[in-house]
């Protein structure tokens, strides 16, 4: 049940450009949450937000030309290192495609944070949906199982994270930091 928050100005992009971008962004996260883009019930439950800035500031002055900000939200464990890089590239170029100009030019325009939603808060359809259970919506009851080593994989991330920076403020004297 991926879900996006887009920003841009209402001026932004042609209506056929951004209707195609908004596409382009549906498949991408999809994708990145490792489904497959045709899946029809992964098209079903992705929704993009697109919010319209009154106006965007640089430096305490007006920007001319049109800024981004995309927020792609998945489930915990859903993301890789990996997989946020591509998702932050693929969507920093589906931006520079709907506008129409080099990825250079477009690149320094466009803020993506992909995020994730602990496990056990994901809420929908009045109930709270792990990623287990969103796996198995998404993929079929038997693919359960993947969703529970996707979400041990990233907790197990998380803990070598924490862990090895609690023992680097402990050898460096700085604990109370």
């Amino acid at each position: 049940m991926p879900m996006i928050d887009a920003l841009w100005p209402e001026d932004a992009l042609t209506p056929e450009a951004e209707a195609g971008l908004v596409k382009e962004l549906t498949n991408i996260l999809i994708h990145a949450e490792g489904y497959d883009p045709g899946n029809r019930i992964a098209q079903g439950v992705t929704v993009l937000y697109l919010h319209r800035p009154a106006a965007v500031y640089v430096a305490g002055e007006r920007s001319p030309l049109p800024r981004y900000r995309i927020v792609p939200s998945a489930p915990e464990g859903q993301y890789t290192d990996t997989s946020r890089k591509a998702l932050v590239r693929a969507v920093t170029e589906a931006v520079a495609r709907a506008e129409n100009r080099p990825l250079e030019d477009v690149a320094p325009r466009v803020w993506v944070f992909p995020t994730e939603i602990p496990d056990g808060t994901w809420g929908s359809r009045g109930s709270i949906w792990t990623l287990p259970d969103i796996h198995s919506l998404l993929e079929g009851e038997a693919e359960r199982d993947v969703g529970a080593a996707r979400l041990a994989r990233r907790r197990r991330e998380t803990a070598r994270t924490t862990l090895a920076a609690a023992l680097d403020a402990a050898s460096t004297g700085h604990a109370d930091e």
